[in-house]
C-alpha cells in the first residue's frame, strides 16, 4: 500500500509549503502527519483544538481542511515571520486563531481551558509543561505529538530526551496511548472519561 497515494492535499498546505520553502523553513510536518491531523479534525463536530507550534502553517492548513464550520483551532507560534506566512494563506479563515508568542507562556496563561485535540509540534508542551497540557486535555480528548523517529536535524543528545518522553508517557494511566512508527514517530494519547 502507498500511504501516500492520492492523499488529497489541501491546496492551501501546498502554497504555505512552498512559501515556507522561500523563506527556509523546513521543520514543516510531513504530509502523513497532515493527513492523520485531518482525519483526527473531521472526527469531531464543534471542537476545540490547540495547535503548539505553528511553523509556517502547513499542519494548521490541514487541521483546518479536516474541521467542520463550528469548530476552532488556536495555534501558537514564537517566530514572526513564520506565522505571517500562515497569516497570509490562512488567516482570513473565522475558525483560526493565530497568536504569536511563546508557547510557553500561553500554556501558563491558559492551563485551566479544556480542548478536544493538542498537537504539540514544539517543545513547550511535548519536552516541558507537559504536564499542563496534559491537563488541558477533555476527557476524550487527543494529545497528539510527532518527530520521535530519529530526525536528521536532532541536536546531540536529543535522542536521550525522546526516550524520556516516551517512558514519562508511558507511565500516563489516565491515558489510552498508541505508538505509531509511521510518518516521523508519533504518539497518540486519549484521556479516559
Amino acid at each position: 500500500m502507498d500511504d501516500l497515494k492520492n492523499i488529497n492535499k489541501p491546496m492551501k498546505a501546498v502554497e504555505i509549503s512552498n512559501q515556507a520553502s522561500q523563506y527556509g523553513f523546513t521543520a514543516s510536518c510531513d504530509e502523513l502527519t497532515g493527513s492523520f491531523l485531518r482525519m483526527l479534525a473531521a472526527a469531531r463536530t464543534q471542537s476545540t483544538i490547540l495547535e503548539l507550534g505553528t511553523g509556517a502553517g502547513h499542519s494548521t492548513a490541514w487541521l483546518l481542511d479536516g474541521m467542520d464550520s463550528s469548530s476552532e483551532l488556536y495555534s501558537v507560534e514564537m517566530d514572526e515571520n513564520c506565522s505571517n506566512i500562515a497569516k497570509e494563506v490562512l488567516g482570513e479563515d473565522p475558525r483560526l486563531h493565530l497568536i504569536v508568542g511563546d508557547g510557553g507562556a500561553y500554556i501558563e496563561e491558559h492551563k485551566n481551558e479544556k480542548f478536544d485535540l493538542i498537537f504539540a509540534d514544539t517543545w513547550p508542551g511535548k519536552f516541558y509543561l507537559i504536564e499542563e497540557v496534559l491537563g488541558m486535555v477533555k476527557p476524550g480528548g487527543i494529545y497528539l505529538i510527532d518527530d520521535l523517529n530519529p530526525q536528521p536535524n536532532w541536536p546531540d543528545g536529543h535522542e536521550d530526551k525522546v526516550a524520556e518522553l516516551i517512558s514519562f508517557l508511558e507511565t500516563r494511566n489516565e491515558f489510552h496511548m498508541s505508538k505509531l512508527n509511521w510518518s516521523t514517530g508519533l504518539i497518540l494519547m486519549t484521556k479516559k472519561s
